[in-house]
């Protein structure tokens, strides 16, 4: 995949057998396309889709401003998330998932701010979420705010706008997407904080259990403060190479 010059984001949709939402997704981003002031394209990241998703994708990519990469198999949200940075070379990277459970019109909200710090993350003040799902991410939100303390409100919403050059240099592993404001804040980026709208899920089925909601981001919570108290941080003050 060539990126262009004259695009400025790059937005992020990680797929994994989102089949019954592909038609909306496309339908929304076209909308959203035509009538933001910023010129982005959409990268949508297969990861390993058992359900026909990649042929709907590669359909929807026939499109100048969709493009796609296809895992071959399943590796994870986060390898997903990596594997978009890792194939962008715009000035901004915008994230968002497929349930569309966040809308990417609030992009240009963000937008809005992104001059003046190295990322803008969402939170969704008002959720519409399942009783059960609100609390597994009130137990996960908790169980990081408590180990980390990185202010973040929620540091499950999909919806982030992060300048590429600073997310290109952060540490990536595995759960690494629940973190990506603190690991940019360890390599000193300036993050804001906007809230944003959702909506509940319309078709397909959530990703995440229990298991992934609150064990998981405790192993993680630990990995990134082992990572913190060992980061590496120094400053040239003369060379001469």
């Amino acid at each position: 995949m060539q990126m262009s010059n004259s695009y400025k984001m790059t937005i992020i949709v990680p797929i994994y057998n989102e089949i019954e939402n592909l038609e909306r997704v496309e339908k929304t981003f076209l909308e959203y396309l035509a009538q933001s002031p910023t010129k982005s394209r959409v990268l949508f990241v297969d990861d390993g889709s058992t359900d026909g998703s990649f042929e709907k994708i590669r359909r929807i990519c026939e499109h100048p401003d969709f493009h796609f990469l296809k895992f071959r198999q399943n590796r994870g949200l986060s390898t997903a998330i990596k594997a978009g940075i890792d194939h962008t070379d715009t000035e901004l990277i915008g994230y968002i998932d497929a349930d569309l459970q966040t809308t990417p019109f609030d992009f240009d909200r963000l937008l809005g701010e992104i001059d003046s710090c190295d990322a803008v993350i969402g939170y969704r003040a008002k959720r519409k979420d399942t009783i059960s799902k609100k609390i597994q991410s009130r137990i996960a939100n908790a169980i990081r705010r408590m180990l980390i303390d990185d202010g973040v409100i929620d540091t499950g919403c999909p919806l982030k706008v992060l300048r590429t050059e600073k997310v290109k240099k952060i540490p990536f592993f595995d759960g690494m997407h629940r973190f990506i404001p603190a690991l940019l804040k360890l390599e000193g980026g300036e993050i804001r904080q906007m809230e944003v709208q959702h909506f509940e899920r319309i078709a397909g089925e959530s990703k995440f259990n229990i298991f992934n909601r609150s064990i998981k981001p405790l192993q993680d919570a630990f990995a990134y403060r082992w990572m913190r108290s060992r980061y590496i941080r120094y400053e040239i003050e003369q060379a001469d190479i």
